[in-house]
C-alpha cells in the first residue's frame, strides 16, 4: 500500500475480528457491566492511568471520554468478548493514531479472572494482525510500567521490542513512575501477523 492510499485509512476501518475463543470488537454502551467487573478489581487496575471504578457511574463517565478521544478520529476503544457465552473479560484501546507516520499506541486490560490463559495474547496478536495487514499500519508502540512484569512478558512474546526507559514519565494516583516504551514494526522478524 502506498504511503497515500495508507493515510487514507482511519481507525474506524478497524471492523471486528474474531479468534479462537475472543471476538474483538468496538466498544457499546451494553458492555459497560461486564467493564465494571473488570474495572471494578483494583489488582486489575493497579497499572492503569485511572482509578478503580466503583460504580456504574465511574463507567459511564469513562465511556463519554472514549468518545470524546474517538470523535477527534486519534483513538478506537474495542473490547474483548468470550466468544462461548459473549461476556466483555477486557479492553485493547487503540490511540495516539498518527495516519501519515501509519502508528499507533496500544494499551489493554484484562479480568484477573482471565488471566494466566493467553487471551490478551491472542486478542493481541489478531489486533497486530489486523493493523499490519488491513490497516497498513507501520509501527505499534506501548507503554508499560517497568513493575508490570505480566504486560513486559506479552508484549515480548509478540514480538515488540524494548526501545527505552521513559524515567518519572507519569504520576497516577500520587505515585511517580518510570515506563517501558516498546515498538513493533511491520518490517521485524516478529511472529506471523498475517490475517
Amino acid at each position: 500500500m502506498s504511503a497515500r492510499a495508507a493515510a487514507a485509512v482511519t481507525l474506524a476501518d478497524f471492523g471486528s475480528l474474531s479468534t479462537e475463543r475472543l471476538i474483538v470488537r468496538a466498544l457499546e454502551e451494553s458492555d459497560l457491566p461486564d467493564l465494571l467487573a473488570v474495572n471494578g478489581d483494583a489488582e486489575t487496575t493497579r497499572f492503569l492511568p485511572y482509578a478503580t471504578w466503583q460504580h456504574l457511574d465511574d463507567a459511564r463517565a469513562w465511556l463519554a471520554r472514549m468518545r470524546g478521544i474517538e470523535a477527534g478520529g486519534t483513538a478506537l476503544q474495542l473490547v474483548v468478548e468470550q466468544r462461548s457465552d459473549g461476556r466483555v473479560i477486557g479492553t485493547v484501546l487503540l490511540f495516539k493514531w498518527d495516519a501519515t507516520s501509519a502508528r499507533v499506541e496500544l494499551g489493554y486490560v484484562l479480568a484477573r479472572s482471565h488471566w494466566g490463559q493467553g487471551l490478551m495474547h491472542e486478542a493481541l496478536r489478531g489486533v497486530c494482525a489486523r493493523l499490519f495487514g488491513a490497516l497498513a499500519v507501520r509501527r505499534i508502540e506501548a507503554e508499560v510500567d517497568v513493575a508490570n512484569t505480566a504486560s513486559h512478558q506479552l508484549l515480548l512474546r509478540l514480538g515488540f521490542a524494548v526501545e527505552g526507559r521513559l524515567r518519572q514519565r507519569w504520576v497516577v494516583r500520587d505515585r511517580c513512575y518510570d515506563v517501558h516504551l516498546y515498538g513493533l514494526l511491520a518490517t521485524d522478524p516478529s511472529p506471523d501477523f498475517k490475517s
